[in-house]
């Protein structure tokens, strides 16, 4: 099975309120391990934060914030946003209008845009998603998707990767970039620096860093011009 180290897709919190939670050492471990230990990570973190909100963070009066969750300094919430559900948000991150973040980890620096909804998914540091793309943590396949039991798995260059839960999103590397209107997930590691064009769906996927994800029938668009809709003046007699 595949290796998906966190420290080798994101930057842990090395500074701030999170440094000296669990969630600052979150580089050297596994990315199982991590989600089966998740909730008691956030429990410890939530217990060792002198501030749930930090006083340098702006949150909008409209926006909808957990009591479970954690935002850091220099945060912006937009309006009508939701984060939620032991949602962290780390230094520096903007959460744009009327998004959706369920149990998230968001990297320092990071700019959700508008319209973004995601869910059981890690962000790594100075990533921006455009308006309009979701990541999706529960498989269609369950019978039942208020009670998922399909786990999620992905496949990687040295095989499946078993996720050991049927709730994962993704994980995007560090300085991640998407262009509007994309699904993503359940089960995605896309490394650093990677690129993800606009239209694209994709899940169950392990990606190196660098990659630069399209969907080609985004690029190869043809357009005409209706005989039936012509309204130029009339053609000439044929000679």
């Amino acid at each position: 099975m595949p290796t998906v180290r966190l420290g080798d897709y994101l930057t842990a919190p090395g500074d701030g309120p999170l440094a000296d939670t669990p969630y600052g050492r979150l580089g050297g471990v596994e990315l199982t391990d991590f989600l089966a230990s998740w909730d008691g990570w956030h429990r410890q973190a939530l217990a060792a934060v002198p501030d749930r909100i930090h006083p340098t963070a702006r949150v909008h009066p409209s926006a909808n914030i957990g009591e479970d969750v954690i935002i850091g300094p220099g945060v912006r919430v937009w309006e009508f946003s939701t984060v939620r559900a032991g949602s962290v948000l780390c230094a520096g991150v903007s959460v744009g209008f009327n998004c959706e973040v369920t149990k998230a980890l968001i990297g320092p620096g990071t700019v959700l845009g508008h319209r973004i909804g995601i869910n059981r998914t890690l962000v790594g540091a100075d990533a921006h998603l455009s308006a309009g793309v979701t990541v999706a943590a529960i498989s269609m396949w369950s019978a039942d998707l208020r009670r998922p039991e399909r786990e999620v798995i992905m496949r990687g260059p040295g095989g499946l990767y078993r996720c050991g839960t049927p709730r994962f999103g993704a994980l995007l590397g560090d300085r991640c970039q998407t262009g509007n209107g994309i699904s993503l997930g359940p089960g995605l590691a896309l490394g650093r620096d990677c690129r993800v064009a606009s239209g694209v769906t994709m899940a169950g996927r392990i990606l190196p860093e660098h990659s630069v994800i399209t969907a080609p029938h985004t690029a190869d668009i043809h357009v005409r011009q209706s005989r039936r809709h012509h309204t130029g003046p009339p053609a000439g007699p044929r000679t």
